[in-house]
């Protein structure tokens, strides 16, 4: 499987981004998916999408992250 973004609204729960947001694609390393969610978190933001979580296959690495800018 490999590592994954989970998605999150406001109140923790996970969410599906809105159309036309970023599609994420298959990471092969903890580095790739943090530079790709560092590249589209404005865009995910849009999506309604307010935090997001690591997972190498089951494994939580982190999370939840806030994507509101600072």
């Amino acid at each position: 499987m490999g590592w994954m973004w989970q998605y999150e609204g406001p109140d923790g729960q996970t969410v599906t981004p809105a159309e036309g947001a970023p599609e994420q694609p298959d990471f092969p390393t903890q580095a790739d998916a943090e530079t790709w969610v560092g590249e589209v978190w404005r865009e995910l933001r849009e999506s309604g999408v307010h935090a997001v979580s690591l997972y190498d296959d089951d494994h939580k690495a982190y999370g939840p992250m806030g994507l509101d800018p600072v």
